[in-house]
């Protein structure tokens, strides 16, 4: 039997349940959507317009803070419009883009994640040398390449995604990943996986490890020195750290729910459970920084009394 290895549209299945109270989730989501958009777009703001915010560990937050809106944009403006139709149809093309913009965003997010990790071990470990480690083009190198690697790689997935030959056109999601896509093979996919293990195994824990090492390492030296060394210290690791954390556990439940598709899981909550690394950090990123990191949260303060002022004097 011939199977057809291009499909022009495929089903995403996983609306089922959320038909029934559609315009409900719709209202949420777009809450959400144009939530994630107002803080991060503050925070990118607040930092590009203060030159005393240019520094490495600033501009780190920023590029976090722009990765967490292209992973939103990635996901909401499709399911808004799903939400609202009365079938779920995507085109082969679109829905490849967006599992390539989905999993290149969490990818960078990990990348962008270890080297915050690094200008915090420097600048606490190493602090005689900050200046020379850190430097404004190094950061640059850092934040291209937590891109650029990530793009190369998943889009290498992407393409033998692609290539796969599939018999069937309906995927369990409320948006497209590269995995759903590969299972509606007929046929063997044995270096689709085995590849996409490898870029897993590249991609998520040399990150990991270094987060790990990098904040094992702070720790030790924040527990040798003065009671004020350790709170100025904790104040600017704990935000990444927390954040490091929030990102895994969300990330651990999606690959989790993907492989064993447990059906003792209501639909409802394995869906949210399904988009909460792309719901999570985006949301919760920005409100902590501006919360947790003072020259922020100052600046913002600052902001949003320039702004009462100049409403009064009109």
């Amino acid at each position: 039997m011939d199977y057809s290895t291009n499909f022009t549209y495929l089903i995403l299945g996983g609306h089922v349940d959320l038909q029934h109270y559609k315009y409900v989730y719709f209202m949420i989501t777009l809450k959400v959507y144009i939530m994630i958009i107002c803080f991060n777009m503050v925070i990118i703001s607040v930092i590009y317009r203060n030159k005393c915010l240019h520094e490495p560990m600033y501009i780190f937050i920023a590029a976090l803070l722009i990765n967490a809106l292209f992973g939103a944009t990635s996901l909401y403006p499709k399911l808004l419009t799903d939400l609202l139709s009365e079938k779920q149809i995507t085109s082969y093309e679109l829905c490849l883009v967006q599992a390539f913009c989905m999993y290149t965003y969490a990818s960078a997010e990990f990348a962008l994640l270890s080297a915050m990790a690094y200008d915090r071990y420097v600048s606490i470990c190493k602090p005689l040398h900050y200046a020379t480690l850190v430097k404004m083009h190094i950061v640059r190198k850092l934040i291209f390449f937590s891109w650029f690697l990530p793009c190369c790689t998943i889009g290498t997935v992407t393409v033998l995604a692609s290539q796969v030959q599939m018999c069937k056109f309906k995927l369990n999601k409320i948006y497209c990943d590269i995995y759903s896509i590969v299972k509606l093979s007929c046929k063997e996919t044995s270096l689709n996986n085995i590849y996409g293990l490898f870029i897993f195994s590249i991609t998520v824990f040399p990150p990991v490890i270094f987060i790990i090492y990098s904040y094992i390492r702070i720790l030790s030296v924040c527990l040798k020195n003065s009671k004020n060394v350790r709170r100025k210290a904790l104040q600017t690791c704990l935000p990444h750290l927390f954040i490091f954390i929030i990102f895994s556990v969300n990330i651990s439940f999606e690959i989790i729910n993907n492989r064993l598709e447990s059906k003792q899981i209501p639909h409802i909550i394995a869906t949210i459970l399904s988009v909460d690394y792309v719901l999570i950090p985006p949301l919760f990123n920005p409100i902590i920084y501006g919360i947790k990191m003072q020259e922020i949260f100052i600046s913002i303060r600052r902001l949003i009394s320039w702004k009462k002022r100049t409403q009064i004097s009109f």
